[in-house]
């Protein structure tokens, strides 16, 4: 074992690792971050992917980092910026576009174009999306009620479901819908017009591998809409410097509050001593004792991987076997010459278009095609393509003139069905003609998209998980489906943060509120590690025992 003694070790330096490693630092523990690459931040760093330019190389825009987590951090104060979009999307279609965004009165405007009554239903959409958005919020930087943890569970239950409780009955069943329809159910009972649907659609496949048919599948969208940037809820933003700034930021005060953040340390085993967490191995054989491990890696990786399974319950490790992680997302970083130039909004110049999210998935049934397809083949014939424009906004991305484009590209199956023949098949063999193929879907609606390309990274789900540790490419560490949501993230019994080995606490994206980048997995997992380290704590655990 090391001869250093420490706290609290957190593997893994994504954000909510910092955030956890930050706010135990700063209950006065003596904490060490072990991040396995050469560069803090996990999937929310900036990187250069060619001479001279550099981007979000995983994560890239910003919304659901919480206020509480950004105001404590000070990341403001430290020089963090976001720029918001002045429209939040832009989709074009053969023969026209629908842009959204730029408030209520313009996007009913918008709306208007291809539905009247579409217009005049969205102020009262946005109304219900944004009261059942509120309480989301509010139960985010809340602990889960853990199922059999007595009465203090029931007291957390009753105290989150008072807020749901003390709505009106219209605003319960509208989160009763988005809990359990599918994202096309629950818009075709607000909007009539294929291109409005897909416009809210889109929100519901972007990391989950899933048609927008899929019963849960609104759920997805509403988790994307409970953000809020410069106090502007729902609102989605660039971070200036990209993502990694936010990162940087975050190991800055860290490093202020006393937290060791260690590069190039890839954690290879848990240790564990007579049912409790002793520390943990390197893969350089070193090992390092602590008597609290907080994981920031998915609940696959982590109790498949890192944890032996004789440490595990029997029926524990049978539901983390059955536990579901892969998104189906293709990230592709590329850098361009000149901004694209659209055939339903020509020009090369900056517009206003240019700077918002760029989604080519015109309706719901062309999203639900991507997943079949996928499913059967292994991408889909029409994928469906997110494009930013991460330049428009922050010229300091690339050389001068020259412009990055983001692609978030999503139903690509994790892992790749057989081929036609029956052979197996890896992203290995085949990523190249998957990224050929989303150059081509972008080029279609922007033909001098492929000439201008200068060059391009590729990152297929295996890329993903090989190089972040996100398992099938899950940019959420696993499904965000009712029975991995809440109390039951990952596993029901085990929503509080605390794995079923003493001193193991989840503390990523796996655990709740899910993906993104939010940042309070970290801060509610730290606070019931200092909870139990509080003198309450052990006399609670000493009863409860």
């Amino acid at each position: 074992m090391s001869s250093r003694a420490y706290d609290a070790l957190i593997v893994g330096g994504g954000h909510n690792g910092l955030v956890c490693a930050f706010y135990l630092a700063r209950a006065g523990m003596k904490v060490r971050v072990l991040e396995r690459r050469h560069i803090v931040g996990g999937a929310a760093v900036t990187e250069e992917f060619a001479p001279g330019f550099r981007n979000s190389t995983a994560s890239y825009t910003v919304s659901l980092l919480r206020p509480k987590v950004i105001a404590d951090m000070r990341l403001h104060e430290r020089g963090w910026r976001i720029v918001e979009r002045t429209i939040s999307n832009f989709f074009p279609h053969d023969g026209g576009y629908l842009t959204l965004g730029g408030g209520t009165a313009r996007t009913q405007a918008e709306f208007a174009r291809f539905s009247a009554k579409d217009a005049a239903a969205f102020p009262a959409y946005e109304e219900a999306l944004e009261r059942v958005a509120e309480v989301l919020r509010d139960l985010s930087l809340k602990t889960p009620p853990n199922a059999g943890g007595g009465w203090r569970a029931l007291l957390a239950a009753a105290a989150q479901g008072r807020r749901v409780a003390g709505m009106g009955v219209e605003a319960q069943r509208d989160v009763m819908d988005l809990f359990v329809k599918s994202a096309s159910d629950f818009l075709g009972g607000w909007f009539e017009n294929d291109y409005v649907r897909a416009a809210f659609g889109f929100d519901a496949v972007v990391g989950n591998y899933a048609s927008p048919d899929t019963p849960g599948s609104a759920y997805v969208l509403l988790h994307h809409v409970f953000g809020e940037v410069n106090g502007k809820k729902g609102a989605w933003g660039h971070s200036v410097g990209g993502m990694g700034a936010i990162t940087q930021f975050m190991a800055e005060a860290c490093v202020e509050a006393g937290v060791e953040i260690s590069l190039d340390a890839p954690v290879a085993k848990v240790l564990v001593d007579g049912g409790k967490v002793a520390g943990v191995r390197l893969e350089s054989g070193e090992e390092i004792a602590a008597a609290v491990v907080a994981a920031n890696v998915g609940p696959a990786l982590l109790f498949r991987a890192l944890v032996d399974r004789a440490d595990l319950p029997p029926a524990f490790a049978r539901r983390i076997d059955g536990y579901q992680a892969g998104s189906g997302t293709f990230r592709m970083n590329v850098a361009l010459s000149e901004l694209p130039d659209f055939t339903v909004l020509p020009g090369r110049e900056r517009t206003e278009h240019h700077t918002a999210g760029i989604i080519i998935a015109p309706t719901l049934a062309y999203m639900d095609r991507a997943f079949t397809d996928a499913k059967a083949f292994g991408w889909s014939r029409e994928p469906i393509v997110e494009m930013k424009l991460p330049t428009t906004v922050d010229d300091s991305l690339a050389p001068p003139g020259r412009h990055i484009a983001s692609l978030f590209c999503q139903q690509f199956a994790p892992v790749l069905p057989p081929a036609l023949d029956g052979t197996t098949r890896s992203w290995d063999d085949v990523r190249d003609a998957a990224a050929d193929h989303i150059v081509d879907t972008v080029t279609a609606h922007a033909p001098n998209f492929k000439a201008s390309i200068i060059a391009r990274q590729i990152h297929s789900p295996l890329d993903l998980e090989r190089k972040f540790g996100l398992v099938g490419g899950d940019i959420f560490h696993g499904r965000m489906s009712l029975d991995q949501l809440w109390a039951a993230r990952p596993v029901l019994g085990h929503g509080d943060y605390r794995a079923p080995i003493a001193g193991l606490y989840l503390c990523g994206s796996g655990s709740h509120p899910g993906g993104g980048v939010t940042g309070a997995p970290g801060h509610n997992a730290a606070h019931e590690i200092i909870r139990d380290r509080s003198l309450f704590g052990r006399l609670f655990a000493r009863r409860a025992a």
